[in-house]
């Protein structure tokens, strides 16, 4: 697969502007590697991207880079509008098939017209840590499923992706990235945005596009080569562990159960929505991408939901868990042709304690404990409870509650329940009983791990949350005054944990 200056580089009437074009810009130098492409067109569509009146970067991710062996300070803005914004005369680029289970009413319904409707896969590349990964487009123009879209997308979208992102790696957990973000100049009509709003094409940075939907369809066609084919590409390109022997194939389930079970705790320790948790918005690597209407829970309320057309909660925060096993289930399905029920439905077992293993450890992790064998289980699910009662029950911020035990941390902690948060407004709940147990917990620990409470609580709690009214403030900055500092100011600290 051969972005621009490749295809240049392959054209046989090349041309001196052409020439230095390919050799100043970074981008357009990198190794591009056909993993996808090459296994052949059953699974993409070759599209070629829209043309826009404008080209303006609104955001580059610099923290990026260093993933792709570059340094910052040698790729200039032009570099990333030449590679990402103009697409102009470019081959065509890959759109990929899916189908896949979305919401409808308090449930889910399968819908087999997907596919990648405003976007495609742009390129792959190996990072400096020798995995592959790839670049993918959001608002590059209609393709064969873009059914009755433009095909564009909203700068606050790209907006909103950046940060979710952004956020989401600063709290430990597995997700997308979003390289950069180009305005378009074109205006665009939304129901759910104030109209006419601005257009942006964003560069979304991750370990693949494909989905549990991906297989949803090659199921639907009845075509178990292609699952196999499929799979097999996936095991050797993502899951280089799994020894191609045996029951390789139902090793991968296994793998991947485990993968996704430890990607839902991390959302939940970080008080995450994703909104629409459809099989084709799941990654067949246990990522987190294409989050849509994501939010950030502001007070701990298992009904809460971030998708405004979920009117039934049935992607609320406290059903995540079982949303992201009940999606397994549906890519046990998709698999059948081609592997035994019977162990797939073994391999999903582990799920529920896997799930409950990596959600202790993480929310331990948010109190400033590292190890989790120091605490009995039973003490350790206590604490766990009792934090979350009192969140609930008070309402506190869920965010700034984790902060506030990172700003205010005393080492008399450990023999003094009185002085844990003695000064800090967290609002009517049994805090004195959870002041015991926080106690009880750092008293198990040995002087070498009570000492690294405070790392701890500094790394896995970041001081800057991304709740929704810190969004809209930086957006209103954006659409109302195109004031670019609170945006960059924010990416800032999110990405620095400040």
């Amino acid at each position: 697969m051969y972005p621009q200056g490749n295809a240049c580089r392959l054209n046989k009437e090349l041309n001196f502007k052409c020439l230095i074009f390919i050799v100043s810009n970074p981008f357009l130098t990198l190794t591009y590697e056909p993993a996808l492409e090459s296994l052949g067109d059953d699974f993409y569509d070759r599209v070629t991207a829209a043309s826009f009146p404008q080209h303006r970067l609104r955001f580059r991710n610099d923290a990026v880079l260093p993933k792709l062996g570059l340094d910052a300070k040698n790729v200039k803005d032009e570099d990333f509008v030449e590679a990402f914004g103009l697409f102009e005369g470019v081959r065509p680029f890959l759109a990929l098939r899916y189908h896949g289970h979305q919401i409808a009413g308090y449930g889910q319904v399968y819908n087999p017209e997907l596919g990648d409707g405003r976007g495609f896969l742009y390129g792959q590349v190996r990072g400096v840590d020798g995995q592959l990964y790839d670049f993918g487009t959001k608002g590059s123009g209609q393709t064969p499923y873009s059914r009755r879209g433009d095909g564009r997308l909203t700068l606050k979208g790209g907006v909103r992706e950046v940060l979710a992102a952004e956020a989401l790696h600063s709290l430990g957990v597995k997700t997308s990235r979003c390289l950069s973000v180009v305005e378009t100049g074109e205006d665009l009509w939304r129901g759910d945005e104030p109209s006419p709003t601005r257009s942006a094409v964003m560069v979304r940075f991750s370990r693949s596009h494909i989905r549990f939907g991906t297989f949803e369809r090659l199921r639907y066609c009845q075509r178990p080569d292609l699952i196999s084919q499929l799979l097999d590409h996936v095991i050797t390109t993502y899951y280089p562990d799994i020894e191609l022997d045996g029951d390789y194939q139902l090793r991968f389930f296994q793998a991947l159960v485990g993968r996704v079970a430890k990607l839902v705790a991390q959302w939940m320790a970080a008080g995450f929505c994703h909104g629409v948790l459809n099989t084709d918005n799941m990654s067949i690597t246990g990522e987190s991408f294409d989050y849509g209407p994501f939010a950030f829970m502001p007070a701990y309320n298992p009904r809460f939901t971030a998708a405004y057309f979920d009117y039934e909660g049935f992607y609320c925060f406290g059903n995540q868990p079982a949303i992201c096993r009940s999606n397994l289930e549906k890519l046990k399905t998709a698999l059948s042709p081609i592997l035994p029920v019977a162990e797939m439905d073994t391999a999903l077992k582990i799920y529920e304690t896997a799930y409950a293993d990596h959600y202790i450890a993480l929310m331990l992790r948010r109190l400033g404990i590292a190890n989790t064998t120091a605490l009995d289980p039973t003490l350790a699910e206590q604490l766990i409870n009792q934090t979350l009662t009192c969140l609930a029950t008070s309402q506190r911020e869920y965010p700034s509650f984790f902060a506030t035990l990172r700003q205010t941390f005393n080492p008399g902690w450990r023999d003094s329940p009185d002085l844990i948060l003695e000064n800090a407004d967290l609002g009517e709940a049994d805090w004195d009983q959870w002041r015991i147990l926080y106690q009880q917990s750092l008293a198990k620990l040995s002087p070498a791990e009570f000492e690294a409470v405070e790392s701890t609580l500094q790394y896995a709690n970041p001081l800057t949350d991304l709740l929704r009214p810190r969004i809209e403030t930086v957006w209103a900055a954006i659409a109302e005054e195109d004031n670019w500092q609170p945006f960059n100011e924010l990416v800032q600290k999110l990405q620095t944990g400040n």
